[in-house]
């Protein structure tokens, strides 16, 4: 630490500011972040996010590798959610290879795609209660995201990076038990989200510490480009699944659920919510679930999509994820690059912390669900 110039807070009342270090090692960074913090006594007068420390050149990686072999590093990106990662890649290389994954892969990618949602609010839960200091809920969250991911092994044979979803379709097929399984896990789940609120949402302690803390306004959300949850937290109704769909979520119905005043509260709520809606997604794709081939047609071992450029989303986890995807001809992409919805969402924290106390600094920091591994790349 260091001490900078004075700061005189009011006539006679002069205190020296402090800089402190909250990381990069931090346990409630929920990755490699490193938080710059000017403080004057308790209260946050400047706050810088410093990020790197876990890039890995993805972005460059891809201009290297195959379009089939690309899909297995989008995984590695927010690998919370994996399953996002893979669509919005093939959706964006299907666009320069003018192809349609059949009715029965888009149900399949919807299907996996709502589970990890599930799966990773579920991860968002747990650590935030542990981050405000309640540890129960962890251990409950956990439970339900093992049944998810032993659906996923079951299915593909991996638990964390699934390269599941590939160009033109899914990898594998689902059979009865695995449905039968699924929908088991919907029933048991339903409860288990009342469950929640009983524990945690609206546990006073819980609410004291959120309420009201960190608010964000529906317009300087808007103005620094914020999406997924931590946008629709401060009530405005942006989903790419609504605004433009794909893979049929068109068909779906479901709502989009909204906070009030942008507080780490409703941030944290929208999320439980979300997952209300994900496991009514799942249900109406399982119940319509149309037979057919899992892979389109014509695509090569090698594709060489025609020169041109292409611009996918989705609505992942943690917001609208984007692929820029430009081809010259070749077997390998020329440019690639991710809107990652993670690191949009880090830059409000420098305006959001100015004036808040150092308590206050983890309870906004994990509401905004970051994965380090998107910010980063």
């Amino acid at each position: 630490m260091k001490t900078e110039e004075p700061l005189v807070s009011g006539p006679g009342l002069e205190m020296d500011t402090m800089f402190v270090n909250l990381g990069p090692q931090h346990p409630s960074t929920h990755g490699v972040l490193r938080l710059g913090l000017t403080l004057a006594g308790e209260v946050i007068t400047k706050a810088f996010p410093d990020i790197g420390y876990l890039h890995r050149g993805t972005e460059k990686l891809m201009e290297t590798r195959s379009y089939h072999q690309c899909v297995v590093l989008t995984d590695r990106w927010d690998y919370c959610s994996a399953m996002p990662n893979n669509l919005a890649f093939c959706l964006a290389a299907e666009k320069l290879m003018a192809v349609q994954a059949p009715p029965r892969a888009q149900a399949l990618r919807v299907i996996t795609c709502e589970l990890n949602r599930i799966a990773s609010h579920l991860i968002f839960l747990g650590t935030y209660g542990i981050d405000i200091g309640a540890f129960t809920p962890f251990l409950y969250a956990f439970r339900e995201r093992e049944m998810i991911l032993d659906l996923y092994e079951a299915l593909c044979g991996a638990r964390l990076t699934y390269n599941y979803i590939r160009l033109g379709g899914v990898a594998s097929d689902v059979d009865a038990d695995w449905t039968a399984k699924c929908r088991e896990f919907l029933e048991f789940f339903k409860p288990r989200l009342d469950e929640y609120d009983t524990l945690l949402s609206f546990n006073p302690i819980f609410l004291a510490r959120t309420k009201g803390i960190g608010v964000i306004p529906k317009e300087t959300a808007a103005a620094w480009g914020l999406s997924g949850p931590n946008l629709r937290g401060s009530g405005a109704a942006y989903d790419v699944r609504k605004s433009e769909p794909y893979c049929g979520y068109e068909t779906y119905d479901f709502d989009v659920p909204l906070g009030e005043t942008g507080s780490c509260w409703d941030r944290y709520f929208c999320r439980v919510q979300e997952m209300r809606q994900s496991v009514r997604i799942v249900e109406a794709a399982l119940a319509a679930l149309p037979g057919g081939d899992l892979m389109a047609k014509g695509i090569a071992k090698l594709p060489k999509p025609p020169a041109g450029e292409a611009y996918a989303h989705v609505e992942a986890s943690r917001g609208d994820l984007g692929i820029f995807l430009v081809s010259d001809g070749g077997t390998a992409p020329y440019r690639l690059h991710v809107r990652a919805p993670c690191f949009i969402n880090l830059a409000i924290l420098q305006d959001i912390l100015v004036g808040k106390k150092v308590a206050d600094v983890i309870a906004v920091l994990g509401s905004f669900d970051i994965v380090l591994g998107e910010v980063d790349r």
